[in-house]
């Protein structure tokens, strides 16, 4: 309808009254292009030309419509998507730090231990080396009183040697003798 309304406007238009001799005739050529052209559209007219063009652009739309619900539909899936590895990394940040705060603390409390050990260690050394020390002195005070004794006792020999006679050594005897035997009953 609308193509029929423009070539009727066509027709009145000024280029078809510009022509010179009479319009109705085989000789005017804008008379022969105007009959070409009715009837072209005559012809797309009674092919229906117009309405398979309207239902392919109708079905075009439907197609651009579902492509565009697909899109809208992917669209969406994908903000789940991304939201979803959004949560993922957020727990597998807080996972994470988790396990380094508990690396941070067993380091510390290995330190902590290492330095416990440490210091009972050098104080059990310490402790056994003032224990030889004093096992060492005693084993020297020990030596230097044998020493003394002896000492003394070569000492007290050669004396009661450069001093007694045969008397006073019997006599001596005589009492060692008395001692030892009081001592024993």
């Amino acid at each position: 309808m609308k193509l029929l309304m423009t070539a009727l406007l066509a027709v009145i238009a000024s280029p078809a009254l510009a022509a010179s001799g009479p319009f109705v005739s085989l000789a005017n050529t804008d008379f022969i292009v105007l009959i070409s052209f009715l009837i072209f559209v005559g012809i797309l007219v009674y092919l229906k030309v117009p309405g398979k063009i309207g239902e392919m652009l109708d079905a075009r739309a439907v197609g651009i419509k579902s492509e565009l619900d697909e899109a809208r539909a992917l669209r969406e899936e994908a903000k789940t998507l991304l939201a979803s590895y959004e949560r993922k990394q957020k727990e597998v940040q807080e996972q994470a730090d988790r396990i380094v705060a508990s690396a941070k603390d067993e380091a510390a409390k290995a330190a902590a231990t290492a330095k416990e050990d440490i210091v009972s260690s050098v104080a059990r050394r310490l402790a056994g080396a003032e224990e030889q020390i004093a096992a060492a002195q005693a084993a020297a005070i020990k030596d230097i009183r044998n020493q003394a004794v002896t000492v003394a006792i070569g000492a007290a020999k050669d004396i009661i040697a450069k001093q007694a006679d045969a008397k006073s050594t019997d006599a001596l005897i005589d009492d060692a003798i008395a001692q030892v035997g009081a001592k024993l009953h």
